[in-house]
């Protein structure tokens, strides 16, 4: 598994600019979590950013003590992570949903040609019909489909209709096929590896 090379820098980047990055093995790092949980360090124990090779991987391997509860990967309608939703549901591990909203466009985080989710017209023309925000029709989309969703907020106004998602309506999942598939993701540049 690549991770970041560990050193005093965020993001170490070699001398032409690609960020350097150190290899992991999975499953020792796998048994490492399921001691954590065996001394009671944690209740659950699950991933991120994996697609479904590397979940097969841990599954798979042997003498596997507790298999990941659930895997947080970025998901929202453009990037509706449908695949690996179903493989995620046929082992019963989680998919948790972050960025469900898009990002917050960060320069040289995100590419800034991507589109907003949130301003996507069939988004917006959808909540319109419902009555809803863009944000609880993206939000109420994951949730119909089994998604947990993570969403944060300190702007009092977002927090309570963030809440409102659970009491909102359904969405007609169908309306929302014009605009998925989209593949883009909105959190990492395209200049990361």
């Amino acid at each position: 598994l690549p991770l970041f090379q560990p050193g005093e820098e965020l993001l170490p980047k070699d001398e032409n600019g690609k960020i350097i990055l150190d290899s992991v093995d999975l499953c020792r790092t796998w048994e490492a979590l399921e001691k954590c949980k065996d001394a009671g360090l944690t209740k659950s124990i699950g991933v991120s950013n994996f697609n479904h090779k590397q979940l097969e991987k841990i599954l798979n391997k042997p003498g596997l003590k507790y298999k990941p509860v659930c895997n947080q990967v970025e998901c929202h309608p453009y990037l509706n992570q449908s695949k690996l939703l179903d493989f995620c549901k046929s082992r019963d591990i989680v998919l948790v949903a972050y960025s469900a909203l898009g990002s917050q466009r960060i320069k040289g985080w995100v590419n800034q040609n991507h589109p907003v989710l949130l301003e996507d017209p069939v988004l917006c023309a959808i909540a319109k019909k419902n009555k809803q925000t863009p944000a609880l029709v993206a939000l109420r989309y994951q949730i119909q489909r089994g998604v947990v969703v993570l969403i944060k907020s300190f702007n009092k106004k977002w927090i309570k209709e963030n809440i409102q998602v659970m009491m909102s309506g359904a969405v007609d999942r169908g309306l929302l096929r014009n605009i998925l598939h989209e593949g883009h993701s909105l959190s990492i540049s395209q200049d990361f590896p």
